[in-house]
């Protein structure tokens, strides 16, 4: 029974999750490190504490599991999307790493998109916003030029923990399509970009399929773990490609919503010929020859969290939920949006900011909670329109994940909106099955994607949408689309 290894690099931790070939999961072991504020905007990390929690973790599951030497056989990656990482002549970090969440860039996003919007948006399906690697690139160009000479090697987080088990520079294409220097049809990096910019190709790693063999581990790893056969590592993917495949988004009518601090609407695309006109993203999949779109909502679990904190500190998350399903659809009239740090889709609005519309004197603070899930969902659904107008996207289920997914009223609201069979998993592990997935993929422990979706994901309840609930929320979901072009007047 051979062994895979997923290891998913996240913003405050680095999580190993260990499953056999026929998709059972053995054990998981996660590190945390530290968020680096250094001014206001700014978010860093030091690549050196994500190379240390990779090994620490996978430290704790060679001495939890006795076989762990004999039978991995092969590592992949999943890791937060667009976070620049600089090295030197000698291999050396520069710099901390400049995060996906990190805003100080606003002034380079104006110069891309003033100089190069069109043909960038040609090129990479996306605009330029802050969390993207180019202004970061901009950005260090501009303030620290002395850093950006000395740069030999730029790559993304995961990359950097490959390059650290291999000695490879690698970059796969679904993290390549999130620096906006990938032209994400050619799959390869674009001249145009780097000669407008004045990047050297010279310093972009070699590009690979999420599932491709980049290197065996080196012999130094070899022994630190008393592997006596080659353990393959694979190019990985970005985060949200991960997850999708994690949640066995690659067809078609299946998508997936995702509810954390902030949420996702995403499906998979068969091409990049789809024109959103950059209204959501478009990157590579992680699964081979694939694209997905992904609509961003900024505040999603935040806005809740949030909610709860300032108006109803004192009860649990369970409690203040209790009983929402007694209130009608449209919270008697009540909205919420869920703009309170901006907006991303479809708005891509950061000076916006939320609010409840049409209070009464009726509504209660059952009435409010309510109306904030509503809101949030009703702006994870401008996404699912707008892959349904733009790309004829009919969904009948989407995988619902994250704390969207921990409420079975919210569920069921999820249904009634998005009018579509809402349907979780039985084990929800996040980006670190499709990590692993692609270690079983491109090793061969699997036969293709179809089959590793039959082994590692497992789905588990379904929510019907109401038929009378999706008539009401219609109206209030129109209604709900006419609050940001009033308040943004204001």
């Amino acid at each position: 029974m051979s062994y895979v290894l997923g290891i998913d690099l996240g913003t405050g931790s680095l999580k190993g999750l260990l499953f056999n070939e026929s998709g059972e999961l053995i054990t998981t072991a996660d590190q945390n490190y530290a968020l680096l504020q250094p001014k206001p905007g700014y978010s860093e990390q030091n690549p050196l504490d994500w190379k240390e929690a990779m090994f620490n973790v996978m430290d704790e599951l060679n001495n939890r599991v006795d076989d762990f030497s004999e039978r991995l056989v092969a590592i992949s990656f999943s890791g937060q999307m667009h976070s620049l990482v600089l090295l030197d002549q000698h291999n050396e970090v520069i710099r901390p790493a400049i995060l996906w969440n990190d805003v100080r860039t606003t002034k380079q996003c104006q110069t891309i998109m003033e100089e190069f919007g069109p043909e960038l948006l040609a090129i990479t399906k996306n605009i330029a916003l802050e969390g993207f690697t180019l202004p970061k690139i901009l950005w260090i160009q501009e303030n620290e030029l002395e850093n950006w000479q000395k740069t030999k090697h730029l790559m993304l987080p995961k990359d950097y923990l490959v390059y650290s088990l291999t000695g490879e520079y690698s970059m796969d294409y679904s993290d390549a399509a999130g620096t906006l220097l990938l032209d994400i049809e050619k799959l390869d990096w674009s001249e145009d970009i780097l000669t407008q910019f004045n990047i050297n190709r010279s310093i972009l790693p070699t590009l690979h399929r999420s599932i491709d063999k980049v290197a065996s581990i080196t012999t130094d790893i070899k022994e630190r773990y008393g592997f006596t056969h080659d353990v393959s590592v694979h190019a990985g993917g970005a985060d949200n490609a991960c997850a999708a495949l994690g949640a066995g988004i690659v067809d078609k009518g299946l998508g997936m919503i995702s509810i954390g601090t902030s949420g996702v609407f995403l499906a998979s695309e068969p091409t990049a010929e789809v024109d959103y006109k950059g209204k959501v993203h478009l990157f590579n999949h992680s699964a081979p020859d694939l694209y997905y779109a992904m609509g961003v909502t900024l505040a999603a679990g935040n806005s809740l969290n949030w909610f709860k904190n300032t108006f109803a500190s004192n009860l649990k998350f369970e409690e203040l939920l209790e009983g929402i399903d007694k209130i009608e659809p449209g919270s008697e009239g009540l909205l919420f949006t869920p703009y309170i740090t901006g907006e991303r889709t479809p708005h891509n609005d950061s000076e916006i900011r939320g609010s409840f519309t049409n209070i009464d004197i009726r509504h209660g603070l059952k009435h409010f909670a309510r109306a904030v899930l509503e809101g949030i969902t009703f702006s994870l659904k401008d996404a699912q329109m707008i892959m349904s107008n733009v790309s004829n996207q009919e969904f009948d289920r989407l995988v619902s994940v994250g704390g969207g997914a921990k409420n079975k009223d919210w569920l069921q609201m999820q249904a009634d909106i998005f009018n579509a069979e809402i349907i979780t998993l039985e084990t929800e592990q996040g980006p670190g099955v499709g990590a692993a997935m692609l270690a079983a993929i491109g090793s061969g422990v699997v036969d293709s994607v179809e089959d590793c979706i039959s082994k590692f994901v497992k789905y588990d309840n379904h929510y019907q949408p109401n038929a009378d609930n999706v008539a009401k929320y219609q109206e209030v979901y129109e209604r709900y689309q006419k609050v940001y072009p009033a308040i943004k007047q204001i």
